[in-house]
């Protein structure tokens, strides 16, 4: 028992003790894998606050707009043309989205909004194979996947792009939403549908631009994983990764979405370095979820969660 005890806690911390540049680049990696997995959370905190529904199709926005965008080069498209006809047919989206989906839903219980986004999900994915195909696409930015040294400590190219621009839109649409005109509108949607309305707030027009700012991030985290691990439908199962984040920091919170990613993204990395090798490894797909589920009996509001007390 001793020995166990020793092997779980006092030798990996060891080991991050005694080399420290590679602990460094695990902290890199784990800060880049958690920004991209904050940009993805934000999509389905907008949706949520704005309009009460879990997305649950966001993780196939970011694979659909991914599939466009490369599809699109494929057959010829400048990349700048293609981001901007990519960025039309998410904004497109949300127009149809809201018309055909939500429009007709209006105050139904959320139970039955989730099972549209389920469905939504199904047929997004279906629909961008039968344009697309199926097979796996390399996405190439322009940025190499190449590695430079910094005092010792080995810094991919790519995850460092991917994290600067994760973190640049998560600031953008942090401000967006807390600073705003139309942020303070999101809000109060968000609180009570009918007050809104009855203050002039037009609820049509404020979920079609939720959904286009999801499909705008979807867009923006589609061209990151698609860069780094191929467009592929997996990516789809990537981007749930942000669920795991959403307990950690809250359904309904901005901030709590960055700070959920950023320990998710950390901590999986540090398990799956330090920890992986006791197990057999492939601890990083499994830790978010173990982790949320710990989180969730401890504080199932997330962190930065308002606790719902109900009277009866």
């Amino acid at each position: 028992m001793t020995e166990l005890l020793r092997a779980v806690f006092v030798a990996p911390f060891a080991d991050m003790a005694g080399n420290m540049p590679f602990l460094i680049e695990v902290l890199i990696g784990g800060v880049a894998a958690g920004l991209m997995y904050s940009l993805v959370a934000l999509g389905f905190v907008l949706i949520f606050k704005a309009s009460g529904v879990f997305n649950f199709a966001q993780g196939v926005m970011v694979l659909f707009s991914a599939l466009t965008l490369v599809g699109l080069m494929e057959r010829g498209v400048p990349v700048v043309a293609a981001l901007a006809l990519t960025a039309l047919t998410m904004i497109a989206l949300a127009f149809a989205i809201e018309r055909v989906v939500l429009r007709p839903l209006v105050n139904q219980e959320s139970i039955i909004l989730f099972m549209a986004t389920i469905g939504l999900n199904f047929f997004l994915e279906g629909f961008g194979e039968m344009i697309w195909g199926s097979n796996v696409k390399k996405l190439d930015v322009g940025i190499p996947d190449t590695s430079f040294m910094v005092r010792g400590v080995q810094v991919n190219r790519l995850e460092l792009t991917a994290a600067l621009t994760a973190a640049v839109l998560v600031a953008i649409l942090a401000i967006l939403f807390q600073r705003t005109k139309i942020g303070r509108a999101l809000r109060a949607v968000a609180d009570d549908h009918e007050a809104a309305l009855s203050i002039g707030i037009p609820l049509k027009t404020i979920w079609v631009v939720v959904w286009s700012v999801a499909g705008l991030v979807a867009i923006a985290a589609g061209i990151m994983w698609g860069a780094k691990s191929g467009v592929q439908f997996s990516l789809s199962l990537i981007a749930l990764k942000a669920l795991p984040v959403l307990i950690l920091g809250g359904f309904t919170s901005v901030p709590g979405a960055i700070v959920g990613g950023l320990i998710i993204g950390v901590g999986e990395k540090l398990a799956e370095v330090y920890w992986g090798p006791l197990v057999g490894g492939a601890i990083e797909n499994w830790f978010a979820y173990a982790m949320a589920l710990a989180f969730l009996l401890v504080r199932p509001q997330g962190l930065f969660g308002e606790r719902i007390i109900e009277r009866v």
